[in-house]
């Protein structure tokens, strides 16, 4: 696997996301199955390394 892989992410709620490159500041994140879901799309998955941004930054 590549070792410079970037996360893109739009998620502005999250503290870890960087809004001005739409990039999560994370090195790794996981990904996790959503309960009882079988859409067989991409809202079967959420990123479980979500934090919200509670300091007024978004």
């Amino acid at each position: 696997m590549e070792k410079n892989q970037k996360i893109n992410c739009t998620v502005t709620s999250c503290r870890f996301n960087n809004c001005e490159k739409e990039e999560c500041k994370l090195n790794q994140i996981t990904v996790e199955p959503i309960d009882d879901c079988d859409t067989c799309t991409c809202d079967e998955s959420m990123c479980g390394s979500y934090e919200y941004n509670d300091d007024g930054e978004e």
